[in-house]
């Protein structure tokens, strides 16, 4: 379970980079020919080699900041209209499921606690 929550940190926050760069570039920029709002993708790319090497503590940061791409996604599907708009529910799926692979696989890496008595 824990390589399949490793799989799905990867797989998600990889997806979420290249969604924001070709949302904002070439798909549905805010403004036409791209726009700088694409350097969104950048916060994505810190957590990119802790994430590939499955280091917890990256995974915990992690989590928080795949919250303000949820909310991002949320806004936009709501306020936006067309491919955008799909793009929006795509970045919070991507999101959620950034979100829910790195708890997991906190959850999972550590320890087990002994039961008490």
């Amino acid at each position: 379970m824990r390589e399949v929550a490793h799989w799905g940190a990867i797989v998600s926050l990889i997806a979420l980079i290249f969604l924001c760069l070709l949302w904002e570039a070439w798909l549905a920029p805010l403004k036409p020919g791209g726009s700088v709002v694409m350097l969104k993708a950048v916060p994505l790319l810190a957590p990119l080699f802790g994430i590939l090497r499955g280091k917890v503590y990256t995974y915990q940061w992690t989590a928080l900041l795949a919250l303000p791409y949820f909310t991002e996604g949320v806004v936009r599907a709501w306020s936006d209209r067309g491919l955008s708009q799909q793009l929006a529910v795509v970045e919070i799926a991507l999101a959620a499921l950034l979100l829910a692979s790195c708890v997991l696989y906190v959850r999972l890496a550590r320890p087990a606690r002994a039961a008490s008595s």
